[in-house]
C-alpha cells in the first residue's frame, strides 16, 4: 500500500535535507496508514486492549529529500508469527529509491506482557496473515 508525505520545513536540517530521524516517523505514519486501509486501525486495538511496540528499526538511507518534496512510502507487511510482525518500507521521490527500510513489533496485552496475537484475537492474525507480501 502506498502512503504518500510531503516534507515540512521543520523537518529539514541546516543542510536543508530530511533530518534523518523523520524517516522512522514516516514508517509509523504508513504503518498506521496501512492498519487503518485493511480495516484495523491501531485506535481499535489499542481499545480491545492491544498494543503492537516497535521492537526493532533498520533503515538504509539511499538519496537525501529536503522541503516540499513528495515521498512515496510503499509498506508491506513481510512477515508474521504468532507474537511478531515485520513491515517493508521503501521510499521514493521523484521515482528514485530515497530509503529502504524495515520495522520489527510484538504484541503485548493492557498489562503490557507478551501475547499470542493468533489466540488473543484470531481474527486480527488472519487478516493480518492475508496481507503478508
Amino acid at each position: 500500500m502506498t502512503y504518500n508525505r510531503r516534507v515540512q520545513y521543520y523537518e529539514t536540517d541546516k543542510m536543508q535535507c530530511t533530518h534523518h530521524s523523520n524517516y522512522i516517523r514516516f514508517m509509523e505514519e504508513a504503518r498506521l496508514d496501512f492498519l487503518d486501509k485493511i480495516g484495523y486501525g491501531y485506535a481499535r486495538m489499542e481499545k480491545e486492549g492491544l498494543i503492537s511496540p516497535v521492537i526493532s528499526v533498520d533503515v538504509q538511507y539511499k538519496k537525501p529529500t529536503t522541503f516540499d518534496d513528495i515521498i512515496c512510502i510503499e509498506v508491506a507487511l513481510k512477515s508474521m508469527t504468532l507474537a511478531k510482525m515485520e513491515f517493508g518500507y521503501t521510499m521514493t521521490c521523484r521515482g528514485e529509491v530515497v530509503c529502504l527500510a524495515k520495522s520489527e513489533h510484538c504484541f503485548l496485552n493492557k498489562d503490557n506482557r507478551p501475547v499470542s496475537i493468533k489466540k488473543v484475537n484470531p481474527a486480527l492474525f488472519d487478516l493480518l496473515c492475508s496481507k503478508i507480501e
